[in-house]
C-alpha cells in the first residue's frame, strides 16, 4: 500500500504522557489545528480537566478530545488508550509514544529497581505503544511518532540510565521502520531527538543530587518539539533533531567522541547538571506515580528559552538545502566551540553560538 498520511486538520491522534510538557504541546497545538486527541497518561483528574477545557474551546465542530488512564508500563492499560480512540473517533491516523521520566544521579548510586522502572516507563512504554498503534495502523495508515532524545545519539554522565534508555528506544524504532518497509506497510515510523526542552521534566525526574536539577543550555520550548511532532505526522521522515542544539551534540558524538567525552567528564558531571539551590525537602516525582503538579507546558528553567528553532524548520523544508549547507557549517563551528567553551558560564560559546543561529538565522530563512 502507498504510503500517504493525512493533514493534521483531518487526523485523530494519540499522545501518551499528554498531561504535561511535550505531549500537552502537542495536544494543544493539533486539536488548535483542527484535530481530534486521545489524551493518556497516569493522572485522571488533570486529564479529565485538559479535555474538558479542550472540548469547550474548540468543541464546536464535535468532541475535539477523549482521554485514556494509562501507565504505559502495562501493557493492557496502553491497549486501552487504543480501544478508547476506538471508541471516541473510530480509530486513530497517529500515535505519538511520548511518556517518559528521567533520573539524574551516578549509576553505581542508583538503586536497581528505579533503574528497572525508568526501562519500563521508556523502553517498554515505547515497545507497549508501537504493539498497539500497528495492528490498528496496517489496515488504514498512519504514523507511529517515538519521542527519543539528543541523548538517543550521546550518552551524558549523570543521566546514564536515561540515556540508555533512550539508545533503546532509537534502536527499537529504527528495526521497526525497516520491518514495516520491507513488509510494505502504509506506516510511517519516526524518531523525533529533542535537545533540552523547558517542561516540568527536571521537577518530575527522581534526583539522587544533593541541590535540584537543571538543563544544560541551549533549550528551547515544548511548542518547538510539538511542531515537529505534528510536521513528521503529516510528511513522513527518518528521524528528526529538535533544536540546533542537538544537532551539534550529533556531530560532536560522530567526529569527536573522546573529545566529547571530556568535555562532557568537565562540564556534565553534577555541577554542569544542577542549582545552586538544595533540593526540596516534600519534592514529588514522576517515577513511580504521576505528581500533583501537572497540566503545565513550561517548566522552570531559569536561563534563555528558544521558541523556535532554524535548524529544525530547515530540515522541514527540503527545498532549504543551500540554507542547510550553512547550518551544517555554523553547526561545526557551534560544536567546536562549545567543546573548547567553558563548563558552566550560561554565556559561554556553546550557548551563544546555537541560541543565535536558532533565534537570529531563522529571520534570515523566513
Amino acid at each position: 500500500m502507498k504510503l500517504k498520511l493525512k493533514r493534521i486538520k483531518n487526523q485523530v491522534i494519540v499522545i501518551t504522557g499528554a498531561s504535561s510538557g511535550i505531549g500537552l504541546a502537542t495536544a494543544e497545538m493539533a486539536v488548535k489545528r483542527g484535530a481530534r486527541v486521545v489524551l493518556a497518561s497516569r493522572n485522571q483528574e488533570e486529564l479529565h480537566r485538559i479535555a474538558q477545557q479542550l472540548n469547550k474551546i474548540y468543541g464546536a465542530r464535535g468532541q475535539a478530545a477523549a482521554w485514556a488512564v494509562a501507565d504505559v508500563a502495562e501493557p493492557d492499560q496502553v491497549q486501552n488508550i487504543a480501544d478508547t480512540a476506538v471508541r471516541a473517533f473510530g480509530g486513530f491516523d497517529t500515535w505519538v509514544n511520548n511518556a517518559a521520566v528521567s533520573i539524574y544521579g551516578r549509576l553505581r548510586e542508583i538503586p536497581l529497581v528505579e533503574k528497572r522502572r525508568l526501562f519500563d516507563v521508556n523502553f517498554w512504554g515505547v515497545v507497549h505503544g508501537c504493539r498497539s498503534a500497528l495492528p490498528h495502523l496496517r489496515s488504514r495508515g498512519g504514523a507511529i511518532i517515538n519521542i527519543g532524545s539528543v541523548l538517543s545519539e550521546r550518552a551524558i554522565p549523570i543521566q546514564g540510565i536515561y540515556s540508555a534508555s533512550k539508545h533503546a528506544v532509537k534502536a527499537y524504532t529504527d528495526a521497526l521502520r525497516m520491518e514495516c518497509e520491507a513488509d510494505g506497510l502504509p506506516v510511517s515510523v519516526t524518531l523525533i531527538k529533542p535537545a533540552a526542552i523547558d517542561t516540568p521534566y527536571t521537577e518530575h525526574a527522581r534526583n539522587h543530587m544533593p541541590n535540584a536539577p537543571t538543563h544544560q543550555p541551549p533549550v528551547y520550548a515544548a511548542e518547538v518539539a510539538a511542531e515537529a511532532i505534528l510536521a513528521c505526522a503529516q510528511a513522513p521522515r527518518r528521524d528528526l533533531f529538535v533544536g540546533g542544539g542537538a544537532a551539534a551534540f550529533s556531530i560532536m558524538e560522530r567526529f569527536a567522541p573522546r573529545v566529547a567525552d571530556r568535555y562532557m567528564e568537565r562540564a556534565m558531571m553534577e555541577k554542569g547538571q544542577m542549582r545552586e539551590t538544595p533540593e526540596p525537602a516534600m519534592r514529588e516525582d514522576a517515577l513511580f506515580s504521576h505528581p500533583r503538579r501537572e497540566g503545565r507546558t513550561e517548566g522552570d528553567y531559569e536561563g534563555h528559552v528558544s521558541r523556535s528553532s532554524a535548524y529544525t524548520s530547515t530540515a522541514l523544508h527540503p527545498a532549504r538545502n543551500a540554507a542547510m549547507i550553512l547550518a551544517g557549517i555554523g553547526l561545526a563551528g557551534a560544536a567546536l566551540a562549545l567543546l573548547r567553551g567553558p563548563a558552566r558560564a550560561p554565556t559561554s560559546v556553546g550557548e551563544r553560538g546555537m541560541t543565535r543561529w536558532d533565534d537570529q538565522e531563522r529571520h534570515r530563512l523566513h
